[in-house]
C-alpha cells in the first residue's frame, strides 16, 4: 500500500510546489508509480506536470460531489509519463510514472464546508487508489484552511517546506503548532512530520545561521537533506520537465538531493 505525504507550508514563496515536483521526478526516476494530488487552487503543480486539462475531472469538482466520481477514472497522466522510468519496475505491477489529480479554482468552494463534512472526503477517495500507487503526494495550499486540513486527514506524513530565513523559521513553528491543534481538535492523527530546508545558498552566513537555528529549535524533525538554491530549477520546471531527466550536468546535484529526500520518505535507493 502506498504512503501518502502532504507537502505543506504556511508561508508562501518557499518553493513548496518545487519540492512536490522534485519528489515526483525522483519517484518516477526510481521506478515508482506516483500520484500527485494538486489541492492548491493556483494549480502550479498541475502546470509543472504538463497535465492536459481536457483529461479527467478536476479535484475541486470531484471533492464537491465525491460520491459521483471514481478517482481512478478521473486521473490524468503527467506529460512526464512518456519518459518512462530510470529505475526498477513499480511494485504495483503497473507502469511506473506520474499521474495527477489536477487542481482548479473550484477548490476554493470547499473552504466554505464544515470540517465534519469535508475532512474525510479526500481520504475516502484515496483509499481505493492506495493499492495502485507506490507513493501519493499532495500539494497543499500555502494557508491553513479546510483544504490543508483535509490533506492532513488523508496523509501518513506531513513534510513542511522552509527556507533559511527568519520569517520561514516562524512559519515552520506555525505549521507544527497547527498540526498539533489539528490532532487535538479532530479525530485524525498525522503519523509523522518533518521539515525540509529549501533554497539554500552554500557559504551564505545568514543561511548557515538559520539552518543551525532550525536544527536547534526542531531537532530531528529537520531532514538531513538540504535543497540548494538554483535558477536552473525554475527553468526546468518552467519547461514542465522532471529534473532527473534534464540533460545539463548541473541538474544532477538537484536530482541527487531530491532522490535523497525521497529516500527519507519512501524505500528507494538514494545512490541510484
Amino acid at each position: 500500500m502506498s504512503s501518502v505525504v502532504s507537502i505543506s507550508s504556511l508561508k508562501g514563496g518557499v518553493g513548496k510546489t518545487s519540492v512536490v515536483l522534485g519528489l515526483a521526478s525522483a519517484a518516477q526516476a526510481s521506478g515508482l508509480r506516483t500520484l500527485v494530488i494538486d489541492l492548491d487552487p493556483h494549480g502550479d503543480a498541475s502546470t509543472g506536470l504538463g497535465v492536459n486539462t481536457t483529461e479527467g475531472t478536476d479535484m475541486g469538482t470531484i471533492l464537491l460531489a465525491p460520491s459521483e466520481y471514481s478517482l481512478a477514472d478521473e486521473l490524468a497522466p503527467a506529460s512526464w509519463a512518456a519518459l518512462g522510468s530510470l529505475g526498477n519496475a513499480s511494485r504495483t505491477g503497473q507502469d511506473a510514472g506520474t499521474w495527477v489529480g489536477r487542481a482548479s479554482a473550484r477548490l476554493t468552494a470547499l473552504e466554505q464546508l464544515d470540517s465534519a463534512t469535508l475532512l474525510p472526503r479526500l481520504a475516502g477517495l484515496l483509499e481505493p487508489a492506495r493499492e495502485s500507487f507506490d507513493l501519493i503526494l499532495i500539494d497543499c495550499p500555502p494557508t491553513l484552511g479546510r483544504l490543508t486540513e483535509m490533506a492532513w486527514a488523508a496523509s501518513d506524513r506531513v513534510l513542511s517546506v522552509a527556507e533559511p530565513s527568519l520569517f520561514s523559521v516562524a512559519g515552520s513553528e506555525r505549521t507544527l503548532r497547527a498540526i498539533a491543534r489539528f490532532e487535538e481538535n479532530t479525530p485524525y492523527a498525522v503519523e509523522s512530520a518533518s521539515i525540509v530546508i529549501n533554497k539554500v545558498r552554500a557559504g551564505d552566513p545568514e543561511h548557515d545561521y538559520r539552518i543551525e537555528e532550525m536544527k536547534v529549535l526542531f531537532g530531528g524533525l529537520v531532514a538531513e537533506t538540504i535543497l540548494p538554491e538554483t535558477h536552473l530549477l525554475q527553468r526546468i520546471q518552467g519547461s514542465a520537465y522532471p529534473v532527473h531527466y534534464w540533460p545539463e550536468e548541473e541538474a544532477q546535484e538537484l536530482a541527487i538531493a531530491f532522490t535523497a529526500l525521497l529516500a527519507g520518505l519512501h524505500d528507494v535507493d538514494a545512490t541510484e
